[in-house]
């Protein structure tokens, strides 16, 4: 009796766009974060390189490759709970690109991201008179001031802590797909049976 074994074969699933995005983005928003009030100068470099990329991310988002495209992994709330009960299950869904849950990760990433840097350039803003938005926020008193410096704080606090349960999802993941999705986000390559 032959077996039918299934072959596996390599995909180019992440262009290199989003890969760079991907890194640059991790890299410059750690940065961002250790640094805080520490190095102002790097912070607000980094932070600024942030709002850039996700600029570039809205963008490609709509109009970058399949896997790209934010059409491609948006769910419904159904899809997110069947993917969970297959990773309960330890046999996760199949998906080329992201999976329901990363999918509603990277939605809250991005949307968290958004708010931290446009708070970031509110802050800085008010704090320097030739900043971008320095006569919007012109006589803003004290409370509106203390209340959009605690907002950027406490979302890069709830960012960061997100992305330590992104850190675990792909290990989870990976675990359970028996694939590294680390490594898939280097090389944009991903590996699926044929």
């Amino acid at each position: 009796m032959v077996r039918h074994m299934k072959k596996l074969k390599q995909f180019l699933v992440w262009d290199p766009l989003v890969r760079i995005f991907h890194w640059l983005l991790a890299a410059c928003f750690l940065t961002a974060y250790i640094l805080e009030d520490k190095m102002l100068n790097l912070h607000l470099l980094a932070g600024s390189i942030v709002l850039g990329l996700l600029i570039f991310r809205l963008i490609w988002g709509m109009v970058g490759t399949e896997h790209s495209r934010f059409s491609d992994f948006a769910c419904s709330f159904r899809q997110v709970i069947e993917h969970l009960r297959s990773l309960a299950r330890l046999h996760p869904s199949h998906h080329m690109g992201h999976t329901p849950t990363g999918g509603i990760m990277i939605f809250f990433l991005l949307t968290g991201l958004l708010v931290l840097t446009v708070s970031g350039v509110l802050l800085y803003s008010l704090e320097n008179s030739s900043a971008p938005f320095f006569g919007l926020m012109a006589g803003v008193d004290f409370d509106t001031i203390l209340m959009i410096e605690n907002l950027h704080g406490l979302v890069a606090d709830m960012l960061a802590l997100s992305v330590l349960f992104h850190i675990a999802g792909v290990l989870v993941e990976s675990l359970l797909q028996k694939q590294n999705l680390t490594r898939a986000m280097i090389t944009g390559y991903k590996k699926e049976k044929i």
